[in-house]
């Protein structure tokens, strides 16, 4: 029995016509949910990238000021911005102020950074759940809204008192329908889920990474100044940015930042 989609419709019990309804508006937000985030994703790259570049000279010369003023455009959009501005203030304001734990200005932003980095991860899986939730929620809902079509099929055998095969399969069949369309919501939101979940991963691991070289760069411009050296070596000042580039955008950058030997 052929029948259009404004036919099978019309032939929904309301019960199976609501689970319709909700796994629509599921299927539309785990789209919604997946397209946001990757191009946030796409955006956040992106923008670090040229943070990356911009906050070089300043972050090889030691420049704390410089180096947040540079980040401040990128923040919005970028996460390394948001790592590299929090670790430099974070930095900068445990050298002005006397901390009672006795901990060193390094120590204070380590366990701040530690923090700063979980915030982080949760703002890259901002919005997963609703993935994860509809691809596992998304089959039993269709199996539902089968259940409740067989049930009306059945209640409409009844009524009429018309049986056979030919008024029982195209009941069911239409019924079946809400299965095929909560496996075709579940699908793809767990294709999207394990996908932006590899990103995550990813930009976490680079994002741990650029700010454990920052903190890195801050020892070594904690022990120079106390040793009375104004600067730090220009190639730890250009690890975040190659972190995150994965070495390739930057490749020319880090080479002429990069001092000859014997002037590091």
């Amino acid at each position: 029995m052929g029948f259009s989609w404004t036919e099978m419709i019309r032939h929904m019990g309301a019960p199976a016509l609501a689970v319709a309804v909700v796994l629509a508006a599921m299927g539309l937000a785990s789209l919604t949910v997946f397209f946001e985030r990757f191009f946030t994703f796409r955006r956040s790259r992106s923008a670090s990238k040229r943070c990356a570049a911009a906050i070089a000279p300043d972050l090889q010369a030691g420049r704390l000021k410089a180096v947040v003023d540079g980040a401040e455009p990128f923040v919005k959009q970028g996460h390394l911005a948001r790592v590299i501005r929090t670790g430099i203030t974070t930095y900068a304001h445990a050298r002005e102020t006397q901390d009672v734990s006795g901990l060193t200005p390094i120590e204070r932003t380590q366990r701040h950074m530690a923090r700063y980095m979980e915030d982080i991860g949760a703002d890259l899986r901002r919005g997963m759940s609703v993935l994860a939730t509809v691809g596992s929620v998304a089959p039993f809902v269709g199996l539902l809204g089968t259940v409740l079509g067989i049930i009306t099929a059945f209640q409409g055998i009844a009524s009429t008192g018309s049986g056979g095969l030919a008024a029982v399969s195209a009941g069911i069949s239409e019924a079946l329908i809400e299965t095929a369309f909560g496996l075709a919501v579940a699908i793809p939101s767990v294709l999207g889920f394990n996908y932006l979940n590899g990103q995550v991963v990813k930009d976490e691991m680079l994002l741990n990474s650029a700010a454990g070289e920052l903190l890195d760069l801050m020892e070594t411009w904690a022990e120079r100044e106390v040793s009375g050296i104004a600067t730090a070596p220009a190639v730890s000042a250009m690890r975040p940015a190659r972190a995150l580039d994965g070495g390739r955008a930057f490749e020319g950058e880090v080479a002429r930042s990069r001092p000859t030997a014997g002037k590091a």
